[in-house]
């Protein structure tokens, strides 16, 4: 009963946060008891949301309670010190199952806070007083509490092992090494520690080391996964705009030629039911003259006969029907025709084009894209050829596209484009149709005085100053600028000339996902004139610039 109440006694005095004896008791005004510092510590955090809260019944106190020492509970916890408090206090301290006893202990032992490994004895924080006040012991190595201290004497001379066999790799005491271990490389086991802590060192800088690249690499496949779910939905979105648009296109062709077949039947009916009308009335007047003339032909007096035959009204003129009864019965079968030649031909383009639309598809290779290298050979460049087009929308006003869309030529006269937001309307210049993701590679075959080959985001402003649209000016396109003088490449305000051979074909390789952009001066071998290593944001369109004098040209090459 007595260690019972001595129990309850310390719980009773024993602060909430802390969990020990209370320190300069407090009492808060809803009668609960704590350290002042712990309880200052505790609203000191809550300044932040200016209301006060106790810990245990949770009541908040605005303004913040003024601390005062609570005399009388000082009082009993002294006294309380000095009494069985200690002893129950001291139960805490006593070794358990899984702790390291002190070995000097008589009794009951309490729990060791530190293990000697040169007396290889494990001592509780008043027995090690010895080895921290006495100079003997200054070099006595003192270390955690350990159960393994036996392990660190030889099992045969019972002799604290202080060295190291290299040779053999184990730990050994000093006998060993001039009996069993003699002419070995042997050194001493703190020497040994030293060389190993130094290789421990440099393993963890290592291990550290390749954490943070695979942490880094860990982030970058996170955003890969973003970038890949991010281009995959924006394709499927942008693919079924497009069918979209394609079937609506499809519609209004099919309602035109409805439109149109039906007014043209409407027009024919409508002159074959006049003509129809007319035989039928001369058909009745024919009939009715044959029904006089069969009359008067019965007439038996000849004087009546003969008085009548002159009174008869003379035939009308006939209506011409010639060539009704010669004419084909085939009216809209070559409509028929017609339309069932375009299905044909949409068909044919589709199944040549699906190709391409297949291999864009199983082209995308996120996991090897970052370590495909660069082709080292034309033929090898041309495993990821992309036909492009260029884009009738984006057109300056002065650039004619031909060669089905693929060839951008500089005439003096302005063309009849529609208007469109996406035209270029300050610089001559042009973008692709499509998009470029993955690995692709093209060539650009140009004429004249000079052309601007560049790849930029489909954002890239249309109208405004230089700084603004002009491919390779803004940091939204990259270009390579080709002209007599030779090559310059031009990227964000920064123009680099280049040293490469003249070449009227220039061959341009993009790999979107590692973020490289090359181009190539490409005639019996091929020349690397510029790469570019960065990080792609957006999907890229192949663009054209176009110096602005007659008859300069830029075409991208078939190269399938």
């Amino acid at each position: 009963m007595a260690e019972k109440g001595v129990q309850l006694d310390r719980e009773t005095f024993s602060c909430s946060i802390c969990l020990d004896l209370l320190k300069d008791p407090v009492t808060i005004p809803c009668g609960h008891s704590y350290c002042m510092n712990c309880i200052k510590t505790h609203w000191d955090k809550e300044d932040v949301k200016k209301l006060h809260s106790c810990p245990q019944c949770r009541q908040t106190f605005t303004p913040r309670p003024v601390l005062i020492k609570s005399t009388m509970l000082a009082v009993l916890v002294e006294e309380l010190k000095k009494t069985g408090l200690q002893a129950a206090t001291a139960d805490h301290c006593y070794a358990g199952p899984e702790d390291v006893a002190c070995d000097v202990c008589t009794g009951k032992r309490l729990k060791a806070i530190k293990s000697c490994l040169k007396c290889v004895i494990s001592f509780c924080e008043k027995h090690l007083q010895p080895h921290c006040q006495l100079p003997a012991y200054e070099k006595h190595k003192l270390v955690d509490p350990s159960k393994k201290l036996q392990e660190n004497i030889c099992s045969r001379h019972d002799e604290v092992m202080k060295m190291f066999c290299r040779t053999d790799q184990q730990c050994i005491c000093y006998l060993c090494s001039v009996d069993d271990h003699k002419g070995h490389d042997t050194v001493s086991a703190a020497a040994e520690r030293t060389e190993r802590q130094r290789e421990l060192e440099g393993s963890r800088l290592n291990i550290q080391q390749r954490i943070q690249d695979r942490e880094k690499d860990v982030k970058l496949l996170h955003q890969e996964v973003e970038a890949v779910n991010r281009s995959a939905d924006e394709a499927v979105k942008n693919s079924e705009k497009i069918f979209t648009e394609l079937i609506r296109l499809l519609e209004n062709r099919s309602s035109d030629v409805k439109q149109q077949v039906r007014s043209r039947q409407k027009i024919e009916v409508s002159r074959v039911k006049e003509l129809q009308e007319k035989l039928e009335q001369e058909i009745a007047e024919l009939k009715r003259k044959d029904a006089e003339l069969k009359l008067l032909s019965h007439t038996e007096d000849y004087n009546q006969f003969l008085q009548n035959y002159p009174s008869l009204a003379p035939l009308g003129e006939s209506t011409d029907s010639t060539g009704i009864d010669n004419r084909p019965l085939s009216y809209f079968e070559d409509v028929t025709a017609a339309v069932s030649e375009v299905r044909d031909k949409l068909q044919d383009v589709l199944r040549d084009e699906w190709t391409n639309v297949s291999l864009a598809v199983t082209e995308v290779d996120v996991l090897l894209s970052h370590s495909q290298a660069e082709p080292k050979t034309r033929a090898g460049f041309l495993r990821y050829s992309h036909e492009i087009t260029l884009d009738p929308n984006t057109a300056y006003a002065n650039l004619l596209l031909s060669e089905g869309n693929r060839k951008a030529t500089f005439m003096m006269e302005q063309h009849s484009y529609s208007s469109h937001t996406d035209r270029f309307t300050s610089r001559c210049q042009v973008l692709s149709r499509e998009s470029l993701t993955g690995r692709c590679y093209w060539e650009v075959e140009w004429r004249g005085t000079g052309v601007n080959v560049a790849v930029s985001y489909n954002n890239i402003s249309r109208t405004g100053s230089r700084d603004e649209c002009l491919f390779g000016w803004i940091d939204k396109s990259w270009a390579l600028v080709c002209d007599k003088r030779g090559f310059t490449f031009r990227y964000n305000k920064v123009e680099a000339p280049i040293s490469g051979p003249p070449s009227s074909r220039v061959g341009v390789y993009l790999d979107h996902r590692a973020g490289i952009l090359s181009f190539y001066s490409v005639s019996e071998t091929m020349t690397l004139l510029h790469r570019v290593q960065t990080t792609f944001t957006q999907p890229l369109y192949a663009g054209l610039g176009i110096y602005k004098q007659h008859a300069n040209t830029a075409e991208f090459c078939k190269l399938k």
